[in-house]
């Protein structure tokens, strides 16, 4: 007896990462995978599967999803919370199947597995089901430590292991090599200070697929545990505050100016991309590329133009900025972070940390792989430093509503003032034509994105990217 597909229908339902939540959807498939070894007695018997859902609406289509779980004999009463069903299997008998990434006694098996990995010759643990360990040297994992699973992420899980590592589970499953595991590996090896190291990973590789020839399938990530680390986006959003408390001053005379941060941000990200350019493959695109480059601009345009009202008036601007990116002779693409913004960085007292290189989850992983132009994340980069601003100019607007015009002054003000910094750091003084217009191209690119993002989900929003796309006109 296996568990029916509406166990698992009703568990992805609950589920915050799961991404086809509001689609009729029906669970097609389930397969094992692999046992995690435990190597204790009296532990749960921990086992992943693969749950395939298709959707029934116009759109179509299927995901893979990983479901790690820990199987009991008996209820466990302290995972009442995590319970996905209960069932006879083929191998084990009975079970009471719960969501292991709840379960501490289950995710001690995950930190003795990596740790037997690091002593295997090659840093890698091959166990019999098919799933493969791998270590990086240079960190000893503290067995000790308990697990801490983190809320309110949106399409992963990660758990962190005391204040010693942090290990990410993915959730959405697509064959093949997942950057932010690609990435991180190279930027560890190169003892790169603005990443948190990689110190190791879990695959599996499925021997049906391609042909026969097998596919490799990553499944999570362990990796340094940033504790005391701030995130990018809550300090800058302070900094803000700080302005607004003292009317009297500019952004440069504030307490809590973040220009020098802005700096170090671009000087970390200018790092990070040569890094990245040195040991992953760099092209160049030629004159036909770059078209079509800015051809899916313009198609992204004109979708969004059926969204957003206010965006017509820019429009002709819009397709100017994109009419002079098909101007340039060729664009050097390279691997990047592809979905760059401030709530991507950390803060430590080391300095600045950029994270979550998987790109951006929605795109297929074929996509997130392409080599693309830095200046996607420089762009992305400017984009978040100009939200940040308006965010708390509107969030005060609620309850103070007097001085509006005064704080939309200041509001400009920090977002140009950090953007400056920023951007000087990152290419100098002085950015040649060519960068210029790719710059343009790509804010322009990720501003018409976020007022439609804003239309649909914050339509008082929209005016943050609106204005936005007016000083790309205007420039």
């Amino acid at each position: 007896m296996i568990p029916e597909p509406e166990v698992f229908t009703r568990y992805l339902e609950r589920t915050r990462w799961f991404g086809g939540k509001g689609r009729p959807f029906e669970v097609a498939s389930v397969r094992r995978i692999g046992e995690v070894p435990c190597g204790a007695e009296g532990k749960p018997t921990v086992v992943i599967d693969l749950v395939e859902v298709a959707y029934g609406d116009a759109e179509g289509g299927s995901d893979v999803y990983q479901v790690p779980m820990a199987l009991y004999e008996h209820p466990e009463t302290r995972l009442d919370h995590a319970f996905i069903g209960w069932w006879e299997e083929p191998t084990y008998g009975w079970v009471h199947a719960y969501d292991a990434l709840h379960d501490r006694e289950a995710m001690a098996c995950w930190q003795r597995a990596f740790d037997a990995a690091a002593k295997e010759s090659g840093g890698n643990l091959l166990d019999e089901s098919g799933l493969r360990f791998h270590r990086l040297p240079g960190h000893d994992l503290d067995l000790e430590a308990h697990s801490t699973l983190f809320s309110g992420e949106q399409s992963n899980s990660s758990v962190a292991f005391g204040e010693d590592a942090l290990m990410k589970v993915f959730r959405k499953i697509t064959p093949g090599v997942n950057p932010d595991i690609s990435v991180h590996d190279v930027l560890t090896r190169r003892g790169s200070d603005h990443i948190a190291a990689l110190y190791g990973y879990l695959d599996w590789v499925d021997e049906d697929a391609d042909g026969g020839a097998g596919t490799t399938v990553q499944l999570a990530m362990l990796q340094e545990f940033l504790r005391t680390a701030s995130d990018g986006w809550d300090l800058a959003i302070t900094s803000v505050r700080n302005l607004y408390a003292d009317s009297e001053l500019h952004a440069h005379e504030a307490g809590g100016d973040f220009a020098s941060e802005a700096a170090r941000l671009g000087t970390a990200l200018r790092e990070v991309h040569d890094v990245l350019a040195e040991h992953f493959p760099v092209e160049e695109l030629d004159a036909a590329a770059v078209a079509e480059l800015a051809d899916g601009m313009d198609a992204r345009l004109d979708a969004a133009l059926g969204v957003v009202p206010g965006l017509a008036e820019h429009e002709s601007t819009l397709r100017a900025a994109y009419a002079r990116l098909r101007t340039l002779d060729g664009v050097r693409v390279q691997q990047i972070h592809g979905d760059l913004h401030l709530g991507q960085t950390l803060r430590t007292s080391l300095g600045w940390k950029i994270v979550d290189f998987e790109g951006e989850p929605a795109k297929p992983l074929s996509e997130r792989l392409r080599p693309d132009s830095p200046w996607r994340d420089v762009a992305g980069m400017l984009r978040s430093f100009d939200y940040v601003p308006h965010v708390v100019e509107r969030q005060l607007a609620e309850d103070h509503p007097e001085d509006v015009e005064q704080r939309a002054q200041r509001a400009d003000e920090w977002a140009h003032r950090n953007r400056n910094h920023f951007l000087t750091a990152y290419a100098g003084i002085d950015i040649t034509p060519e960068q210029r217009t790719l710059l343009d191209a790509y804010v322009a690119d990720k501003a018409v994105y976020e007022t439609v993002y804003e239309t649909r989900n914050r339509p008082t929003w929209v005016d943050i990217p609106l204005e936005a796309v007016a000083r790309i006109g205007a420039a």
